[in-house]
Parts: C-alpha cells; structure tokens; sequence
C-alpha cells in the first residue's frame, strides 16, 4: 500500500509525503532499484543533496554500469565538489569506453584531492589501470612508482607493479617492487613467494630458494643449482598430498631431464599435460627433451605450440615451416600451418600445404573445400570444378559440395552438367528456399538448350588453344 500511497503523493506534488512513503517501502525492498531512483529523484525536488547523493551512490553499488545515477551525481557535486564531480564523470566515462577522457578526468581529479591520502592513492590506481588498459605502461608504472611512496598501502599495489614488470620480463625491476613492500613492513608470504618466483625466473636460484618457504620451489631451485641428488631425495619423501600436483608432475619431468631419462621426463610431461591440459609449459618442456635428444622434428613442433600459446605467431609459423620441412607426412600439422598462414594472408602459401594435403589423403573433404575456395578467389573456375567434383565423388549427398558445383558448372557455361547436379541437388535438398533457388536455376537452364553452351566452351578452349600457341 505504501508503494501506490507514495506514487499518489507524488502525482500530487506532495513531495515530502511521497518520500517519507518511499522511505518505507525503500526499507521493506533495499535492493529495488526503481525506488532508489524515485528517492534520489523526490530527495533532489526536495533540496536534500546529500541524502540524494547517498541514494544514487546506493544504485551504483548495486548497478555499477547505472548512466543515470552518474549523470545525477555529476549534477549534484559539479558546483560543491569538483573531486567527486571528476571521479564519477570518470567512471562513466571509462564504462562507455572512453578511456582517453576518463583518464583526463580523474587527471583533475587529482588536482581537486584533498589532504587525505586515500583520495589520491584511489585516483592513481584508477589511471594505472586505464593505463595499462590503453596500453600506455610506461605511463601506469609512473603512476604506481608514486604510489608506492605512500603510507598505509595495501600489498597487492606492490604485486601489480611487479606484475607490469614482469610482462616485459624486467625481472630486477619487478624484484625492487617487492623489496619496496618488504622495506613498507610487508613481509606476507604472498609477497616473499612472488619474490621467489620472480627471482629463480631471473636465474637466481640461489636468492630464491632462501626466500620460499614453499617445499616444491625448493626442490626446483636445487635443480636450477645442480644438486640434482638432493633434490631427489627431497622429492621422494615428500608427503602424498604433494604427488598430485601438477607442480610435482614438472619437478619429476625436470630431475629425469637432468639425469638424462627423456623418456622416463616425457611420461611425466604427460601427466602434468592430463593436470594442466594444453599448457605453454606443457610443450617447452617437450621441446627442450627433443632438443636434447635430437629429434628436430618434434622440438620444431613443439616449440611452435609453445609460442602459438604465448602469442607469437611469427615464432609459431616458423617453427612449423621447420617441420615440415624435415617430414611432410602429418596433415594435422600442415593444416594447423595452412590455417595460420591463410589468418595472415598468405593465402597462395596456404593452398601449397593443402596440396600436399591431398595428395597424402585424396578424399580429404576440408582441404578439397579450401582449395576449391581458393581456385574461386583466383577466378580460376575450370580448377575449382575439378576440387568440387572430387569433393561430390568423396560425399554424394554434400548439399553445399552440390550447390557450389552446379555454380560453377554455370560458370564455365557447362550447362549440361550444372542441369545434372542441380537435378541431384534437388533430390536431397529439404529447405524450401534452397528448393525454390535451385529449381528455377534447373528451370532456366533447361530452357536456354545445351547447344550454345557447348559451343561457347568449345570457342574459349579454342581461344585459349591460340594464346598458348
């Protein structure tokens, strides 16, 4: 009854009454978004800023992506507050991905904090972050090296900063990071862990495994250090709980590497691959056992799946076009290269590998289909027809094999046989529209006979019969 009594009120202009009934249907449904909105909107009619402030501010905490309650924010702090006007015109900003004038707008925000150091550090997190999301990293670190000479911070502000380090693998810059937060009084294992971490991937085994407390770290800098006999023995005996990890699986793989049983390494790269399923770990270290075992062509492989992972495509289309040239027998591979180099383009270098494809398995259909694509591209029809009908003799009931035949018999103005597939076509085609389409092609072609069809191939041949003379 409340609710109905307030929109009375309300339609009245009897603004007080209506928000005091608002009030108390706002109690009784907290999270209800419409009411908040009335609140905020009445509380404003009312000249009470602040509770109207607190109402939109609790729309946001609920519907961060609310247009409306920042807009009326902005509203309500643009002559009274220009720090919170700035922040919220920031943050709608950011949510329409206007990231260029979010991040001048918390910029003068900075300028209106005041005194309070939370104030700042927020904002200078919030354009470390729109840094990093426009790509501007060297910006962000700046924004986080300031930061980071301030009180009362929080340890994950030092994890970030190291993590921005480490993608670009500035691993004595990430470890300053983490010594900042230890010199701060932050001396979590989360932070000494991370320092661990960051020190063996430096090479620094010997920093790291004084810094862990975490028993497999240790057994993995031993390795890194060459005391592969103690390591062992510390491996053996760890407790169970340990020997499912896929950790645990990677530290067997790697003490086998380095007692040179690459078989015994690569069983154990394939548990951590059951634990961690297509990992970039998973192949660097198969790469790394081929390598040192000396086959070429698995260690080109892997390599390749390794950086296709992390990312570096040039890296992975080289290392493929290495393997296959030491054996061209896997038609995965050469698909998984031919799909790569046709993303980027090089589609004429593309369709020599699904060749190659088919003359390892003639009735392959995908390869006959990107051939016959590619043929098409090229304008060469008489050289698609031949992929298609070897695609209908491997599939006769191919409907799309089918269509595409008959097309390009069209093409080639072999009328003959494009009556032929259309005909078949329309014996397997269910959908009434591809029905419709056919039929009145087969209709078409019917009527316009064979003979001047026949003729006019037969003219071209000859044509072409005189240029290649």
């Amino acid at each position: 009854m409340s609710l109905q009594l307030a929109e009375q009120f309300e339609s009245n202009e009897q603004y007080e009454q209506a928000f005091e009934e608002y009030k108390k249907e706002y109690n009784n449904s907290p999270d209800d978004l419409g009411i908040l909105e009335r609140l905020g909107h009445l509380a404003l009619i009312l000249e009470k800023k602040d509770e109207a402030a607190g109402y939109y501010y609790e729309i946001l905490k609920r519907d961060v992506s609310n247009s409306l309650a920042y807009e009326q924010l902005m509203t309500i702090f643009e002559n009274t507050d220009k720090y919170k006007y700035y922040i919220y015109r920031g943050n709608k900003n950011s949510l329409e991905g206007k990231l260029d004038f979010a991040i001048n707008d918390f910029k003068k925000a900075l300028a209106h904090a005041n005194e309070d150091d939370t104030q700042v550090i927020m904002t200078r997190l919030t354009l470390a972050n729109l840094y990093r999301q426009t790509g501007n990293i060297p910006k962000a670190i700046d924004e986080y090296n300031i930061i980071i000479e301030y009180d009362n911070l929080h340890e994950d502000i030092f994890l970030q900063l190291a993590d921005i380090y480490l993608q670009d693998e500035a691993y004595s810059s990430a470890i300053d990071a983490l010594l900042r937060a230890k010199q701060k009084g932050f001396n979590s294992d989360r932070i000494s862990e991370a320092l661990a971490t960051i020190y063996l991937k430096s090479g620094d085994a010997k920093s790291a495994i004084e810094a862990t407390k975490d028993e497999l770290l240790k057994i993995q800098c031993m390795l890194e250090l060459g005391e592969v006999s103690q390591a062992y023995m510390k491996l053996k005996n760890l407790p169970e709980e340990y020997k499912n990890l896929p950790k645990y699986f990677t530290l067997q793989a790697q003490y086998c590497y380095s007692s040179k049983d690459f078989e015994k390494a690569l069983e154990y790269i394939e548990e951590y691959n059951k634990a961690q399923p297509n990992s970039p770990l998973t192949y660097q270290m198969k790469a790394l056992v081929y390598d040192e075992t000396g086959d070429e062509y698995h260690a080109h492989l892997n390599w390749a799946r390794y950086n296709l992972l992390r990312g570096n495509r040039d890296i992975a289309v080289n290392e493929f076009l290495n393997a296959v040239q030491l054996r061209a027998d896997d038609v995965n591979v050469m698909f998984t290269l031919a799909d790569l180099l046709t993303e980027d383009g090089d589609v004429d270098h593309a369709s020599e590998y699904y060749e190659k494809i088919i003359k390892i398995e003639p009735s392959n259909k995908e390869a006959l289909r990107k051939l016959a694509n590619y043929r098409e591209s090229l304008g060469d029809y008489r050289t698609q027809v031949k992929y298609l009908e070897k695609l209908v003799e491997v599939d006769s009931k191919d409907l799309d094999s089918l269509k595409l035949l008959a097309k390009s018999y069209e093409k080639v103005r072999a009328n003959d046989k494009a009556i032929e597939i259309y005909s078949k076509y329309l014996e397997l085609v269910k959908d009434p529209v591809e029905y419709k389409m056919a039929k009145d092609r087969l209709d078409k072609l019917s009527s316009l006979g064979s003979g001047d069809a026949e003729e006019s191939v037969g003219l071209i041949d000859r044509i072409m019969k005189l240029f290649n003379k």
